[in-house]
C-alpha cells in the first residue's frame, strides 16, 4: 500500500515538475525571441527539486529499511524463528560474528548462513505483532470503561433529577 502511494506521489511530483519546467522553458523562449539571453537557472531549480522529490520518496526510505535489515541481522538470538532471502525457514542454533547456524527441516539439518542472507526474523515480528495487538486490546478496554463511566453518570444524574422533582411537588 505504502508501495502505490509512493509511485503515485512520485508520478505526481514528477508532472508537476515537467509542467513547471514547460512554463519556464516557455518564458525563456519567448524571452530569448525577445532579444533576451536565455538563463540556465531556471533549468537547475528544477533539477535540484527533482532530485529533492526522488531523495525523500526513494533514497531516504530505502535507507531506513536497509538499516532496520542491519539491525535485525546484528540482533539475532539462539532460538530466533528466521527465513533467509531463499526462503528457508529454521531455528537460530548458533551465531558467530558474520555467520549464524539454522536448524531446518524434518530430519533437523543444520546450514551454516552469513548475517546477510537472513531476510526476516520471524520471532520479533510476532512478538511486535503480539505487543500490537495487546495495545489494541487495552486501548478498546479504556474505551468501554470511558463509556461505562459516562453511562453510570448518566444514569446517576437520571436518578437525582427525579428524586429533585419528587421533591419539589410535595
Amino acid at each position: 500500500m505504502k508501495k502505490k502511494f509512493a509511485k503515485v506521489g512520485l508520478i505526481a511530483s514528477v508532472a508537476a515538475l515537467a509542467a513547471a519546467g514547460m512554463t519556464v522553458s516557455a518564458s525563456a523562449a519567448s524571452n530569448s525571441a525577445q532579444g533576451g539571453s536565455p538563463s540556465i537557472v531556471p533549468s537547475l531549480v528544477i533539477m535540484v527539486l527533482l532530485f529533492a522529490v526522488m531523495y525523500f520518496i526513494l533514497i531516504r526510505p530505502q535507507k531506513k529499511k536497509e538499516k532496520e535489515q542491519k539491525a535485525m541481522q546484528r540482533d539475532l538470538r539462539v532460538g530466533d524463528r528466521v527465513v533467509t532471502i531463499g526462503g528457508i525457514v529454521g531455528l537460530v542454533v548458533k551465531t558467530t560474528e558474520d555467520t549464524v547456524v539454522v536448524e531446518c527441516g524434518g530430519d533437523r539439518s543444520r546450514i551454516r548462513l552469513k548475517k546477510w542472507a537472513i531476510q526476516e526474523n520471524v520471532t520479533i515480528a510476532e512478538d511486535n505483532e503480539r505487543a500490537r495487538e495487546a495495545a489494541l486490546a487495552e486501548a478498546q478496554k479504556k474505551k468501554e470503561a470511558k463509556k461505562k463511566g459516562k453511562n453510570n453518570s448518566e444514569e446517576n444524574t437520571d436518578a437525582t433529577d427525579s428524586n429533585d422533582q419528587g421533591m419539589l411537588k410535595d
